[in-house]
């Protein structure tokens, strides 16, 4: 088995690792922001880890370059949507949040 397929599959497994703790993580953890930034966090660095892992498997510098464009949009668009779901998350509980009587 050449070189590059073991670090290939060993960049595999610890892009596996990392999806599965952001999935636990979000099973897991108690409040929606602890679960955003657990998830987020995992699922960025998971795909990192399997673009890495195809980088080497790839025939020229065009696919490289979909690999990167392609992780670079998710982990933007992964972001961007927890931004926008804790935003509206605090919002809401500011907007229920009953004022205390004087």
């Amino acid at each position: 088995m050449p070189f590059i397929d073991i670090i290939s599959g060993l960049l595999l497994a610890a892009g596996l690792f990392f999806f599965t703790a952001g999935t636990v993580g979000l099973i897991r953890l108690p409040n929606l922001y602890s679960r955003l930034h657990a998830l987020t966090k995992a699922d960025v660095l998971g795909l990192g880890f399997t673009v890495l892992a195809l980088v080497p498997q790839t025939q020229n510098w065009v696919e490289v370059f979909k690999l990167l464009l392609m992780w670079i949009l998710v982990s933007v668009s992964g972001a961007t949507v927890c931004f926008l779901i804790g935003d509206r998350a605090r919002r809401h509980d500011a907007e229920t949040e009953e004022v205390p009587h004087r």
